[in-house]
């Protein structure tokens, strides 16, 4: 199996001190699983790109520390630069490589938003394909009059509050995050130190002003050149090739030429080809006829054939392995294990539903509460899985405490209260379990109540798995709280247990009646 893979190739604003680029990727490089893939400094533009991968959680977190780095050491006060910016930190996209969707993308950007504007104090905006309005898709349009702009217009302009975090600016300004497609950053040097050039052929190419769709382009003047500085949003929808011809003979009307090219930061090697082929109009030409393609496919086969890459992930075995030890002569895991995995399936069918709800026109208007839907779900999830685990060990302890020598009276009285003190905790635990469920069922009745009409009863299920857990986790607080010595302490515990098993009748009659009104069940 492929391991999942995101690329961050996040913006700095800061070029001309080598030493504080050097801490910023020092941080990104103590996250284990991150690996740097390429760094790049721009003295003219006064920022740098550097661009690593790994396991989603790795990454946000690595780009969460490269953020806090970046604020501590740059001063957007003291900052000049050719490059547009507003931020210490001015951009965090995240790319899905392998085994990750662009939704998870979102989601990462969303959690990393959150965390920067909560614990780091810095406004955040969400960008591309995490936009939570329209306008904010395009950079252009969150970078607007730069750092200087956003200090006067901030807390005052409602247009220009962030997504997360206060609504002002210090010396670290803002941080743009967000999810989008592999970019290619591409400069065209022109032989000539005319910037007007630059910038007239930037607007015959760039999207904004009519030019092609998925380019992004602006004059610049770098080591004494004009450059035609870009961002190719898309090389499948408008190929790099053409860009080049098309700013080689407007050069020409200007009596200038193209001096040479530039990449900033990494390519797909697919634009490369698809550039190759224009060039060189190999017309029947297929991608297997590249010796190193051929060369890594048949290597890829032969260790696939000698069994190297066949075993799966643990995290694809544990379901079964889950299973197959709850079906053993053991009594541990058990009933309050078993609730708990069927509250994180519920969080999970809740997040489903939510996840086929975000980016369809037919449900815009609630994208924001959907995307926030999946983080609680997800958050849900998580708990509830970690559950599995504590309800096992509780139960063990529990055993553990019986087996207690008790031959006199200091080791009866030191059995009974490790007794009492590890039944106490098997009976909170199950109680964790049927909190989380409850909450579930709330995401769940939200879910059927606007989600995607196509999987309502798929949120309708999740609410039924959520209050089984709550049922099963209730089972297992009961039948401990029977065994408390302290009887104020075991009432309290039930008390509680009650309230939620209350609660969540409401909430199951309000989910049976959502998906009568919106035809998944029939009326009665």
């Amino acid at each position: 199996m492929t391991e999942p893979l995101v690329e961050c190739v996040a913006n700095y604003s800061d070029a001309r001190r080598p030493e504080v680029v050097q801490a910023i990727v020092e941080t990104i490089n103590s996250v284990p699983g991150v690996r740097l893939l390429n760094r790049q400094s721009d003295m003219d533009h006064n920022r740098s790109v550097i661009t690593f991968v790994g396991p989603p959680s790795a990454v946000e977190e690595a780009a969460f520390r490269s953020i806090a780095k970046a604020a501590e050491l740059i001063d957007l006060d003291h900052h000049t630069g050719e490059h547009p910016r507003i931020g210490a930190t001015d951009v965090v996209p995240f790319v899905p490589i392998s085994g990750v969707t662009m939704q998870d993308c979102v989601e990462m950007a969303r959690r990393l938003g959150r965390r920067v504007g909560e614990e780091l104090g810095i406004p955040v905006y969400l960008y591309e394909s995490a936009a939570t309005r329209p306008e904010r898709q395009n950079l252009e349009n969150v970078r607007r009059g730069q750092y200087e702009a956003l200090k006067v217009e901030m807390g005052i302009n409602p247009e220009r509050d962030p997504d997360f975090g206060p609504k002002k600016v210090g010396p670290a300004g803002a941080t743009v995050i967000g999810a989008r497609p592999p970019l290619i950053a591409f400069n065209v040097y022109l032989t000539t130190d005319d910037v007007s050039i630059a910038n007239k052929i930037a607007k015959t190419v760039r999207q904004s002003s009519g030019g092609f769709r998925y380019v992004k382009a602006m004059g610049v003047l770098v080591e004494g050149r004009a450059q035609v500085s870009m961002n190719l949003t898309n090389y499948q929808g408008t190929p790099m090739a053409l860009v080049v011809e098309t700013i080689r003979r407007e050069a020409q009307r200007y009596g200038v030429a193209i001096h040479h090219t530039e990449l900033v930061g990494l390519i797909p090697e697919a634009a490369l080809v698809d550039a190759a082929v224009w060039y060189l109009q190999l017309d029947q030409f297929e991608v297997d006829q590249i010796l190193e393609r051929k060369l890594y496919a048949a290597t890829a086969e032969t260790a696939e054939g000698s069994g190297l890459q066949t075993e799966e992930p643990t995290s694809k075995l544990l379901p079964a392995t889950f299973l197959a030890e709850l079906a053993e002569g053991t009594p541990s895991p058990g009933g309050g294990s078993a609730a708990a995995y069927t509250g994180a399936m519920a969080a999970a069918l809740v997040a489903m539903v939510a996840r086929l709800t975000v980016g369809k026109k037919k449900y815009a208007a609630v994208e924001v509460p959907m995307q926030e839907l999946i983080e609680k779900a997800e958050a849900r999830r998580q708990t509830l899985t970690a559950m599995v685990q504590k309800d096992a060990e509780a139960f063990e302890a529990v055993m553990a405490a019986m087996k207690l020598p008790k031959d006199t009276a200091e080791q009866q009285a030191a059995r009974a209260q490790a007794i009492e003190e590890a039944t106490l905790a098997a009976a909170q635990i199950p109680l964790e379990t049927a909190r989380q469920a409850v909450e579930v069922m709330a995401l769940a009745l939200e879910a059927v109540s606007v989600g995607n009409l196509n999987a309502i009863t798929d949120g309708g299920t999740g609410a039924a798995l959520a209050r089984a857990a709550l049922n099963g986790a209730g089972l297992n607080v009961r039948v401990n709280t029977l065994s408390l010595q302290d009887r104020a302490a075991a009432e309290a515990l039930l008390s509680e247990l009650r309230a939620l098993e209350r609660r969540a009748a409401d909430l199951e009659a309000q989910v049976t009646e959502q998906l009568r009104q919106r035809g998944a069940l029939p009326l009665p």
